[in-house]
């Protein structure tokens, strides 16, 4: 990773980087022919620097291949969020070596940070890279990749410098045809139950010119929406802008139909923020805001910076400016020593407040936490965590669908993204969201040869309670819905 200190330079609004390149010059390309396959456990950031990895081999020569396809190097981009997030890593690795135990395989990420003593013990197993170093993997790897007798481990302490990326992990095409765009990592928030600041290290922000270049880059590539990611993006700070300064910077970019933002802590969200997401044009009514748990006194033991009354302002005043749009949140069950009353404040809060859905998942110890260290007898069972994660489950099933009603009959903006040939279905995400499926001959003629990565408006005919699709029909005039008096 190249680190870089420059100041923008001001023009109409624009920044302008550094002349000279951040890059160094290149090695050569490796011989033609060589595949890489790429997976990746765990959250978008993850998703946002697999496909700079994956940008990287590229530009080495590489050819990209699906994981699982025969490939001369296996690359892992792993998580640690759970103890079944390690497992998931250690049992692909497995598989690549048992379907070619010749395959370079390399583990990159969280995992391979905070874990490496354990994936050392994989047989086969080449390269062990940690977050620090993670997208200069290709640059680790001999220019004909060969199997070593035990792994090369590479996991230098994240610095806290501002950092740019290299050029070449951010040209061309983005995976997705919504682009992730990674603008921060690291996290000082210390939450009791998280590894994050072990495994990514604290807090630090990507200068903004170099975000600027990346997001134009996508932009001229053809992607009509950006969607900002990074472990704790409302944190961001860079030559004296904050997250807020940023996204009006990145909303002035030409070209650019939808921006989105990732999920964000709700310390970080700025009184403003939600008022502008509602008047902008460009950003997207979609909030996600980690809530974690409705009791106050979980809250605290999970060292978290808010209270129950904190989050629900804050999604009252999402609901009040955007009464439709999706607010979303991440709930745990089970953390040491929550009681049933704690658990009944957590399920009426999702109950009773305007969240849309919930991210739900079951605490799981990881060593060196603070909650790791909670005496035994404050463990919640393992089937007490299951009835409530299914109780939560069930409720916010029960909202998103409730949600998903409200759009029947009602015009949506929706960007196209996959084609199903066989029902001849096109399928896409609206601004709040909302995965839609519309019927290919719906979409005018000259559209339907190249259906995807088109902008339309649809109107929602059926919204079913066991399919978290829509239906919809084009349509005649393309453009922006004027949903919420934009």
């Amino acid at each position: 990773m190249v680190h870089m200190f420059a100041r923008w330079v001001e023009t109409s609004g624009m920044e302008t980087a550094p002349r000279t390149s951040p890059d160094p010059s290149p090695p050569a390309p490796p011989p033609h022919g060589l595949r890489v396959a790429l997976a990746t456990l765990g959250c978008r950031l993850n998703e946002a620097e697999t496909a700079s990895i994956g940008q990287r081999f590229v530009a080495r020569g590489y050819t990209v291949v699906p994981f699982g396809e025969p490939a001369d190097v296996c690359v892992v981009n792993s998580c640690t969020v759970t103890l079944e997030a390690d497992r998931k890593c250690r049992q692909l690795v497995r598989q690549a070596l048992k379907r070619n135990p010749e395959t370079f395989v390399a583990v990159v990420g969280c995992y391979a940070q905070v874990g490496h003593e354990a994936l050392q013990r994989i047989d086969g197993l080449d390269l062990i890279v940690g977050s620090a170093e993670k997208l200069n993997v290709v640059e680790l790897i001999d220019e004909r990749p060969g199997k070593r007798p035990a792994p090369e481990v590479v996991r230098p302490r994240p610095s806290r410098e501002a950092f740019a990326l290299p050029s070449e992990a951010t040209e061309g095409a983005a995976r997705s045809l919504r682009a992730n765009l990674k603008v921060q990592d690291g996290c000082d928030f210390m939450c009791a139950f998280c590894l994050i600041p072990f495994a990514r290290g604290r807090a630090r922000s990507r200068a903004v010119w170099d975000i600027q270049r990346e997001a134009q880059a996508r932009l001229a590539a053809g992607h009509k929406e950006l969607v900002l990611t990074g472990v704790n993006i409302g944190t961001y700070a860079h030559d004296g802008r904050g997250f807020t300064e940023l996204v009006e910077m990145l909303e002035r970019l030409p070209g650019l139909e939808r921006l989105r933002i990732s999920s964000i802590e709700p310390t970080t969200v700025e009184s403003t923020l939600i008022r502008h997401i509602a008047n902008s044009k460009v950003l997207c009514p979609h909030v996600h805001i980690p809530l974690q748990a409705g009791s106050d006194r979980v809250l605290a033991a999970m060292k978290r910076q808010h209270t129950q009354r904190d989050f629900l302002a804050l999604l009252e005043e999402a609901n009040e400016h955007m009464p439709d749009a999706m607010l979303a949140t991440d709930l745990m069950v089970g953390f040491p020593g929550e009681s049933d009353a704690d658990f009944a404040e957590t399920l009426r809060v999702m109950r009773e407040s305007p969240l849309v859905y919930a991210h739900i998942f079951r605490y799981s110890e990881r060593p060196g936490t603070a909650a790791a260290r909670r005496p035994a007898s404050e463990r919640v069972a393992p089937e007490v965590k299951r009835e409530r994660s299914e109780a939560l489950h069930e409720l916010s099933r029960e909202k998103f669908a409730a949600w998903r009603r409200r759009f029947e009959g009602r015009t949506v903006r929706v960007l196209t993204e996959q084609l199903d040939t066989e029902t001849q279905t096109v399928s896409g995400t609206s601004d709040e969201y909302l995965k839609v499926r519309l019927p290919l001959s719906s979409m005018p003629p000259s559209w339907r040869s190249e259906p995807l990565n088109r902008l339309l408006t649809a109107r929602v005919t059926a919204a079913s309670e066991s399919s978290e699709v829509v239906d919809a029909w084009v349509n005649e005039t393309p453009g922006h819905v004027d949903t919420y008096g934009k």
